[in-house]
């Protein structure tokens, strides 16, 4: 099958479209999938260096989630699920096909594009898990989105809207303030801001926010210290400031704060019950709010290696996705 495969770990350039890559085979509990669109994500940039924390050796395909058909079912799975439109969790979904365990894919819904639904399956994990289960996110409180113009960030402030929050975002460009305010931010403040932390809690009522969804890390993460009103949950999602905070104990001490890591996969691998709340749960929440991702731009699977420089310049807002 063609195949978008890292050659080696030296980062973009390793990247090349095979049309002989072998297809996985299916075990127990699995399915195939055609593979219609996939969708970058920050770790999948990471991976082609050998920074992420899961680290494929090469020669490997790229992707962690995707949406297309499903074309065949292992012998303990129910055939009637072969032709369904879904939405996978998987890696190598930069190919025509993945093999993905069952329970990884989900139905797409029926107002969603096939681009819509391959943009979803991880931000819209990590963004529920972290506000839902993390946070505990109550409406009426403040939530602060850092990077809230990338993908996982975007998603933050759909479900944190969804869930009744008052959302305020944070980007450095002013041109992504239109596409934030229709995800529903309630404001916006410059991430560049010198005074950051003084314009956070300003926007939280004076008061300070009462939950941070940061995949930036640095400085946005020492003003959310900062901005933090007492008791609240700072989440940390990420390091896209390339290396993780020491962190303040004092801050944490005197304001009585919990800062919550976040690793949506891991969670439902560990915890059955989280596994079972992205399938029930998070399909409901979608059902009755508008999660559809926003796309900032579509490349052909020729052309993915365009998408990765992309995604590294931080070029386009919400989604990168990847026609197959």
């Amino acid at each position: 099958m063609r195949a978008l495969v890292a050659t080696d770990l030296t980062g973009i350039n390793s990247l090349a479209v095979r049309h002989d890559w072998p297809e996985a085979p299916m075990r127990a509990g699995q399915v195939r999938v055609a593979l219609e669109a996939a969708a970058l994500n920050y770790p999948d940039l990471l991976m082609l260096t050998g920074s992420y924390q899961h680290k494929p050796a090469p020669p490997f395909v790229p992707g962690m989630e995707g949406a297309g058909v499903v074309t065949d079912v292992a012998a303990d799975i129910d055939r009637g699920m072969i032709s369904q439109r879904v939405m996978v969790a998987a890696r190598g979904t930069f190919a025509e096909t993945v093999v993905s365990d069952a329970d990884e894919v989900t139905p797409v819904p029926s107002a969603w594009t096939m681009e819509e639904a391959a943009a979803f399956p991880v931000v819209g994990k990590t963004a529920f898990h972290a506000l839902m289960h993390r946070a505990r996110l109550q409406a009426g409180e403040h939530l602060v989105v850092h990077g809230a113009s990338g993908g996982t960030g975007h998603m933050a402030v759909k479900i944190g809207k969804a869930l009744g929050a008052r959302v305020v975002a944070t980007t450095g460009d002013p041109d992504k303030h239109a596409m934030l305010l229709a995800c529903g931010a309630d404001a916006i403040v410059d991430a560049r801001a010198t005074d950051l932390a003084d314009r956070l809690k300003a926007a939280c009522g004076g008061r300070g926010c009462d939950v941070v969804f940061d995949p930036v890390g640095g400085t946005v993460f020492d003003a959310s210290l900062k901005a933090a009103a007492f008791g609240a949950r700072i989440l940390v999602i990420g390091f896209v400031a390339k290396a993780p905070n020491t962190v303040r104990t004092n801050y944490a001490l005197i304001k009585g704060l919990s800062i919550l890591g976040v690793r949506a996969g891991e969670a439902a691998r560990q915890d059955p019950a989280i596994a079972a709340s992205y399938r029930t749960d998070l399909p409901a929440l979608t059902a009755r709010a508008d999660l559809r991702p926003h796309i900032g731009a579509t490349f052909t699977l020729a052309d993915a290696a365009e998408a990765f420089r992309c995604l590294e310049a931080r070029a386009f807002s919400g989604k990168i996705v990847v026609r197959i």
